[in-house]
């Protein structure tokens, strides 16, 4: 009996989780195995880049979960170094080039998985290719940041993006010793969260230190004789800079996929059923920052690129590649970040989103703090809750505070999940103690302020 084999394009979260556990339902001589890898690195995360940057993390291999060799040990045969450059979909098969020796190959499949995660936004304006100027999506590129750290001839970073990794990075580079700006084209800072509560992380971003200057368009990349970066214009200023990070955010890589013909979605990511198998073709499954999930709120696809969901896929789409069964619902858009001891979480639905998609709904905030209000370290902690007009559904959270305020956001993905009301979750049965919680929990504070404003039709 002749193996089937499983191709799979891209080593990191989706692509060696889906390895990984279609060789755990079956054996090489069943299933071979082969991974295609265009970098230098595999199952990494490119969440902690920041953190090893800001020297949280002390190593770099701290964030790598399994090298090459610990796959190729599990029957996996990893190519390293090899670019997937066109796949072959009538004809069952892929072309790969050795990036090292030139080589190019083509080689079958019977099944594949698309894992090729998402690419940096990186705007065509003058000087962005520069000396000094950065992104930080892989391994290489932290490297690359902070060889340039230590060349750098002052202490002037300026950070173009204030998403999570621009705040992020504005931290590491603080702790660097850089004099930090961040420039953000939006209203507010965290544009994952209403304007209001976006403030909230302004003001402490500038309580640290932090320049933030919004409403900024970044124009072009200034530089010296040398070639290096010595400023980012915008639209009406310019900013000194001995360094540059790009944190503008990414969109799916499915170059690929587009030249296959395979179907994608509205935000640009690959469409999949539950079973995360690409729509129209059952031996071709994709999943992590390529594709497109259910937003289970708002009942739409959306691009969501994280590592929790990225790892998700890979288990559900090794387990139908190997033989088994399994589906993957849908997001609720849980995210949390921090810059310094400021903590921000949010999930569900913003304004902006409930609007888009035709609802209805009321809004409540809340003050309050993490830990009895007596207890030693409480930090303070606001909570903005959304709702459904009328029926109370609740739509979404936002949290922005210190000392455990972000993974609060947890219960909120849980109720999201379960289609709870407000109502409901004033009787969430949550853990109590002064060191860890208020007697009244701000979820549940918030919560009841939001049942008195689906009552009474408006914000409170």
């Amino acid at each position: 009996m002749t193996a089937e084999r499983l191709v799979v394009i891209g080593a990191d979260a989706a692509g060696m989780s889906a390895a990984s556990q279609a060789r755990r339902l079956k054996g090489p001589e069943e299933l071979s195995i082969v991974a295609f890898e265009r970098g230098h690195f595999t199952s990494y995360s490119a969440c902690g880049i920041p953190y090893w940057i800001g020297g949280d993390v002390p190593e770099r291999d701290d964030l790598i979960a399994r090298s090459p060799e610990e796959h190729r040990a599990r029957a996996i045969d990893l190519r390293m170094r090899t670019e997937v450059t066109e796949i072959d979909v009538a004809g069952q098969r892929v072309r790969a080039l050795d990036r090292e020796s030139g080589e190019t190959y083509w080689t079958g499949f019977d099944k594949l998985v698309i894992a090729t995660g998402a690419r940096p936004v990186r705007p065509a304006l003058p000087g962005m290719d520069a000396a000094g100027v950065h992104g930080v999506q892989t391994l290489d590129d932290g490297q690359a940041l902070l060889n340039s750290l230590d060349r750098a001839p002052g202490r002037r970073a300026v950070v173009v993006g204030a998403g999570y990794i621009g705040v992020e990075m504005a931290e590491a580079l603080l702790k660097h010793g850089f004099e930090v700006t961040v420039l953000n084209r939006g209203e507010q800072p965290m544009a994952t969260l209403d304007p209001d509560m976006g403030r909230l992380v302004h003001d402490a971003m500038d309580g640290l230190g932090i320049t933030t200057v919004n409403r900024a368009e970044v124009t072009k990349i200034l530089t010296g004789a040398d070639g290096r970066v010595t400023a980012v214009a915008t639209n009406d200023a310019s900013h000194p800079a001995d360094v540059v990070v790009l944190g503008i955010g990414v969109e799916p890589e499915t170059t690929l996929a587009r030249a296959a013909g395979l179907p994608v979605g509205p935000h640009g990511g690959l469409l999949t059923d539950l079973s995360m198998r690409v729509v129209g073709h059952d031996n071709i499954w994709a999943g992590g920052d390529c594709v497109e999930v259910l937003d289970l709120v708002a009942g739409r696809t959306r691009h969501i690129a994280l590592g929790t969901h990225a790892n998700k896929h890979g288990q559900i789409i090794g387990a139908n590649a190997g033989g088994g069964y399994g589906t993957f619902p849908g997001v609720v858009g849980t995210a949390v970040s921090k810059v310094c001891d400021l903590e921000i979480a949010r999930t569900g639905l913003r304004e902006k989103d409930a609007r888009a998609v035709g609802l209805r709904f009321v809004t409540a905030t809340i003050e309050s703090t993490g830990r009895a209000g007596y207890y030693p370290g409480a930090q303070p902690m606001t909570v903005k809750m959304l709702a459904e007009y009328r029926t109370g559904r609740l739509l979404g959270v936002q949290i922005v505070g210190r000392d455990g305020a972000a993974k609060r956001v947890d219960i909120a993905a849980v109720a999201l999940t379960a289609g709870m009301t407000v109502e409901q979750m004033t009787a969430l049965d949550l853990g109590y103690a002064p060191p860890f919680s208020p007697v009244w929990d701000p979820i549940l504070v918030a919560a009841r302020k939001a049942v008195t404003a689906v009552r009474q039709g408006g914000t409170v």
